[in-house]
């Protein structure tokens, strides 16, 4: 251990009704902690921080009596549900007075948790952001893995530098997370945001594996609001893909009126319904598609000058724990 430091972790989990699947996430994330300890990698005041966004089950219960029966188990309770990015950032802007590293991972057991070892070592090879990458996407459906490949690609393209098959399984160091909470924006893709920190960054992969109980707390329609949330976050690509489609309509309007004319001259004179329903039609939709996307960025933009805290922390003991063992 060369980084001078007493090499403190702490483990977020962001949690959501997740009552049937705490009892072994904590049993494998408490093993693995334990060895670390252990095998001296880790100081003893590492912890892991529960971070209850709103459950309606019984998942602040046992995190509390968790939190009671363990030293090294601390956890947060939202006042009410603020979302799974939140989440993340509300562990890491307490862990962060009292860790030298976080590592984030969710409470499922999807992301293989004999990752964080690895993780550990690559920060003693003095990295700042190590990244957990899936080794493959087996585990997804065909339409996922697709959409997944199609989002990733459109995003490299829009210029956002992101890390394909990379989620929020990631250890950042001190440095790294104080450089992150110092983005301000209300609208949190973290995905997108970690890159820009800088620093030193590198890779562990990790075989991804089924969920080990209750319902994934991420269907299709909050997969599509955080895609559109990453893509509107990061870039004004829409905005100028509505310009050249109304310069595209111009071209096509004065073509067809070139066409009207050239008609009315050789008297060609047909009845005009059909073109013009399928005009009004056309240029409705388009007109609908082109304000949504600019309401899209005028919503995000209503949001961030309110400067509302992102989160309201109700209950929370891990600097009580931190503060007593030193």
């Amino acid at each position: 251990m060369s980084r001078d430091q007493e090499n403190t972790l702490t483990i977020i989990v962001p949690c959501f009704n997740e009552e049937e699947v705490l009892p072994e996430t904590l049993k494998e994330l408490g093993a693995i902690l334990k060895r670390e300890i252990n095998n001296q990698k880790v100081s003893s005041k590492s912890k892991i921080l529960f971070v209850n966004d709103g459950s309606k089950d019984q998942t602040w219960q046992l995190i509390s009596e968790y939190s009671a029966k363990y030293d090294y188990v601390t956890g947060i309770k939202f006042s009410r549900n603020y979302g799974h990015q939140n989440a993340l950032l509300a562990g890491m802007s307490v862990a962060v007075k009292y860790s030298d590293m976080m590592i984030t991972i969710d409470a499922d057991l999807q992301d293989d948790v004999n990752a964080i070892p690895k993780m550990v070592e690559k920060y003693f090879d003095v990295y700042d952001v190590i990244y957990g990458v899936r080794s493959s996407r087996k585990t997804d459906s065909f339409f996922k893995r697709r959409t997944a490949l199609a989002f990733y690609s459109l995003m490299g393209k829009l210029g956002v530098n992101l890390v394909p098959d990379s989620a929020d399984y990631r250890l950042l160091s001190k440095r790294a997370t104080e450089s992150l909470l110092r983005f301000k924006e209300r609208n949190l893709f973290l995905r997108g945001m970690v890159p820009l920190v800088g620093y030193r960054s590198t890779k562990v992969y990790y075989v991804r594996k089924e969920r080990f109980a209750g319902k994934s707390k991420y269907p299709l329609s909050k997969m599509l609001h955080f895609a559109l949330d990453g893509i509107t976050s990061f870039s004004i690509a829409p905005i100028h893909l509505i310009l050249y489609l109304g310069l595209l309509t111009v071209v096509i309007s004065i073509v067809c009126m070139v066409y009207t004319i050239v008609e009315k001259c050789l008297g060609h004179v047909v009845s005009g319904w059909s073109s013009l329903m399928i005009s009004i039609w056309l240029l409705g939709g388009v007109q609908l598609i082109s304000i949504s996307v600019i309401g899209e960025y005028i919503g995000k933009i209503f949001s961030e000058v309110k400067h509302r805290p992102r989160f309201t922390i109700e209950t929370e003991n891990y600097t009580q724990k931190m503060k007593e063992q030193n």
